[in-house]
């Protein structure tokens, strides 16, 4: 791929794909869709420090999942992190705020350091921090807006969340500013191991092994989650539509006013 119409129209079939299939897989799409979105209205507006730049990690980052999906779709070998999305994904019983996670979790923390460190070549990492951070900021903005927002098609989550007071990622076991941060210390060592390989399946591994923790978080949170999935929209297209509308609601309109 080479722009990022390209990487949204293949979006579109995913997102479209995972409907008529009614896979819990086109959460996670959905929300990435708006996030590659607003990404290429920021690089149209010139938002970012390089904004060719960022287009070009924007379609390495992207082909990541792609090739993910693609190769669990053909029964091939994926990384350990996104089979737990992508299996956890056919299971009933998980909250859709779980199986947003867990592509997060696969996606920032395992491919987004890989992306960064093919965008920049021979380049200087640092050189292109800024512009990595305002990815996470779009993401990390997105996913407040639909846990604000979520009680349209989970009513007991949006009640947690009140009550939770800004403490809610303890519920799932996730932060996005520390995956942000993680992800960037991991592109640091993959730049320089000395065997990718390796160290590429090092950090799949505990990546897996958080993902687990996201889509089994034991017996106490187990329960709550439970009780949540009772009252949670069943039509996995229904859930979709109204995540797309969610997802364009919590984009932010101002990289420089979000907060991470």
């Amino acid at each position: 791929m080479s722009s990022l119409e390209e990487v949204i129209a293949r979006m579109d079939l995913i997102v479209a794909d995972c409907s008529s299939k009614k896979s819990r897989i086109g959460y996670f799409a959905i929300l990435y869709r708006q996030v590659t979105k607003r990404i290429k209205e920021g690089i149209d507006r010139g938002e970012f420090e390089d904004n060719a730049r960022m287009e070009r990690l924007d379609i390495n980052f992207a082909q990541r999942f792609f090739d993910a999906y693609d190769h669990y779709l053909s029964n091939d070998p994926t990384s350990k992190s996104w089979l737990c999305a992508f299996e956890t994904s056919e299971k009933t019983g998980k909250v859709i705020l779980q199986h947003l996670l867990l592509g997060i979790n696969a996606h920032i923390n395992l491919d987004l350091g890989i992306a960064t460190v093919v965008t920049m070549g021979g380049g200087q990492l640092e050189d292109i921090k800024e512009d990595f951070d305002k990815i996470n900021i779009i993401l990390a903005s997105m996913v407040d807006g639909v846990k604000t927002n979520l009680s349209i098609i989970s009513p007991l989550f949006g009640f947690l969340i009140q009550l939770a007071d800004g403490k809610d990622e303890l519920l799932l076991n996730f932060s996005i500013q520390i995956a942000r941060d993680g992800a960037w210390e991991f592109a640091q060592e993959y730049r320089i191991a000395p065997d990718t390989n390796q160290c590429l399946s090092v950090r799949d591994q505990a990546i897996y092994r958080i993902g687990d923790k996201i889509a089994n978080p034991g017996k106490l949170f187990g329960w709550v989650v439970f009780i949540i999935n009772l009252t949670e929209w069943k039509s996995i297209p229904q859930v979709m539509d109204r995540l797309e509308g969610i997802a364009r609601k919590s984009t932010p309109n101002n990289l420089r006013t979000a907060n991470l």
